[in-house]
């Protein structure tokens, strides 16, 4: 195992939150923005979660990865989705893509039901 990315995920939630605290305007216009990214109707809410992963991946951005690898599960993109999501990742963002595609591809699976069931 590469990450736990359940922990990673609850640990980066209680670091959100203090950071929410000490900078609570930043940190509203931030989820609003989110919220509008998030908004539109051009692309749907699984279409965006991937282009989300993709760029945590090129970006290099592990708690990126575990969110939007949760996102991705929660908007019911398949593994064959994210793996083609994760073909133009490390096209874009070469050698170093490849190691966090296998990070988030990892995310996606231990975050999806199934691995529930293990």
């Amino acid at each position: 195992m590469i990450e736990d990315w359940k922990d990673l995920i609850a640990n980066m939630n209680g670091g959100v939150k203090n950071l929410r605290q000490g900078a609570p305007d930043v940190m509203k216009s931030f989820a609003d923005m989110a919220k509008a990214a998030h908004g539109g109707g051009a692309l749907d809410g699984k279409t965006k979660e991937l282009i989300a992963l993709a760029i945590g991946v090129a970006t290099r951005c592990a708690p990126c990865i575990a969110y939007h690898a949760e996102g991705a599960v929660k908007s019911g993109a398949t593994r064959e989705e994210v793996t083609e999501t994760m073909g133009m990742a490390i096209y874009m963002g070469a050698g170093p893509s490849v190691m966090y595609a296998a990070q988030a591809l990892e995310a996606f699976d231990q975050l999806s039901p199934a691995a529930e069931v293990v």
